[in-house]
């Protein structure tokens, strides 16, 4: 294994690059967007979602990457979210445990 294959999961995440949309899908319900707001390689910063999202998802306000781990919060800081980097898109559940997908 070399030491590129070693990388920390939070470092692999930042360099998918979250800036632009992506779409939040959860099982039995319609998908949304999401965008993403910061600079490449931001570790966190604004989220604006489109109508109709699952859950309270619509309350989308910031992102951050941490310890692996891509969080979206509301207005309050209260986590929404939680995804771990997937290669070409990021699963996680929200904060009810809803299974969820983030992909481009």
């Amino acid at each position: 294994m070399s030491a590129d294959d070693e990388k920390p999961q939070a470092v692999a995440a930042a360099e998918v690059g979250m800036e632009g949309r992506w779409v939040l899908a959860a099982p039995n319900a319609p998908t949304c967007g999401l965008t993403f707001i910061g600079p490449p390689g931001a570790t966190e910063g604004r989220v604006t979602p489109d109508g109709g999202c699952p859950e309270r998802f619509f309350l989308a306000r910031r992102w951050r990457l941490a310890n692996g781990e891509l969080t979206i919060v509301d207005d309050e800081g209260g986590a929404l979210g939680a995804f771990r980097n997937a290669g070409d898109r990021f699963a996680g559940k929200s904060g009810t445990a809803t299974p969820l997908t983030l992909s481009r």
